[in-house]
């Protein structure tokens, strides 16, 4: 009886989803048609400067009354916007509920909007998420250490991502944990913070990840070391070795990461496993002094800074630039 309980429950729940995403699925679709109804209507009378506030302000008048507070001044002025960011029907993608793509039309760069909308769908996105990526600039970060091109391919599944600087993003906003900027913490809060919250830190992290174990014990010749966070990342198909850093980053603490990544290859990794990858979650660090401690060229160490806020356009407009002076000095 239980068993026939659980059955019917699951039937019930499954059916009441797809009913609310078949309502999403046509308002969409419905705001599109309004949208480009207004438009059409405007285009008919270009002579007239303020027709267009003039039509919309009717339109709402003789909407709202009937039809609620869907059907305001700023929700038809979204529905025109809404038609004239994606005039083609099949442009409309019905993975995306009406709250997304109000978000995405807050964005003015199209590229930006197509990465956004790809990577929604590919993750399952909800709208929480996809505000919460919007705010912390995902896009921007991933820029940072990747070209535009392999940043919108890598989104809509064109190529899969075969090297770690295309999903490793720098820095790593950690504004979930609810630690304040200010204030002194040790790698063991941090740590905690982040076990506490490792479903929103594992969507930081990006595309294929997924938690192991924390501490990992390493029995190397009678002395132990310990792994803070241990991943693996099943696109790269590799181990991935996180060190927790509450200080400015030094070479020693690359030294030790590195020496966590090769026990990995050399112990633990198959032979059908890619190497190892290390990433060093640090407050601070010294570009250079990461250079110059590591092989150049090399693929395998990662230092991130973390941010316990969202970061600014102008902050990461600032490091754009930096990198772009980096990479034309080379």
């Amino acid at each position: 009886m239980n068993h026939l309980i659980q059955e019917i429950k699951h039937i019930i729940h499954q059916a009441k989803t797809q009913a609310v995403r078949a309502v999403d699925v046509q308002r969409v679709l419905m705001y599109w048609h309004i949208g480009e109804r207004i438009f059409v209507a405007e285009q008919g009378e270009q002579h007239r400067a303020d027709y267009g506030t003039y039509l919309i302000k009717n339109l709402a008048k003789q909407l709202e009354p009937e039809f609620g507070s869907g059907f305001s001044e700023r929700q038809l002025e979204l529905c025109r916007q809404f038609y004239r960011l994606f005039p083609i029907p099949n442009a409309v993608r019905s993975e995306l509920n009406w709250t997304q793509y109000k978000l995405l039309m807050r964005l003015s760069d199209e590229d930006e909007r197509t990465f956004y909308i790809a990577e929604t769908i590919k993750n399952h996105w909800s709208s929480r998420q996809l505000e919460r990526q919007i705010h912390s600039q995902l896009y921007q970060r991933l820029l940072l250490s990747n070209d535009k091109a392999s940043v919108l391919a890598v989104a809509q599944n064109e190529i899969v991502p075969h090297e770690p600087k295309q999903i490793i993003k720098d820095p790593m906003i950690l504004e979930f944990l609810d630690l304040k900027p200010q204030q002194h913490y040790y790698e063991k809060d941090l740590e905690n913070a982040i076990l506490n919250h490792i479903q929103e830190f594992l969507l930081e992290l990006g595309n294929g990840f997924a938690f192991m174990q924390r501490q990992k014990r390493l029995h190397i010749d009678g002395d132990d070391f310990f792994v803070d966070l241990l991943f693996y990342n099943r696109i790269l198909q590799c181990f991935v070795v996180v060190e927790l850093k509450m200080h400015k980053l030094t070479h020693q603490d690359i030294g030790q990461l590195q020496m966590y990544v090769n026990y990995f290859d050399r112990m633990e990794k198959l032979p059908h496993e890619n190497p190892t990858i290390g990433i060093l979650l640090c407050a601070d660090k010294n570009e250079t002094v990461v250079k110059l401690t590591l092989p150049e060229h090399q693929q395998q160490i990662f230092a991130s800074q973390y941010q316990f806020c969202f970061p600014s356009a102008e902050q990461l407009r600032d490091e754009l630039q930096k990198e772009l002076q980096r990479f034309q000095a080379a």
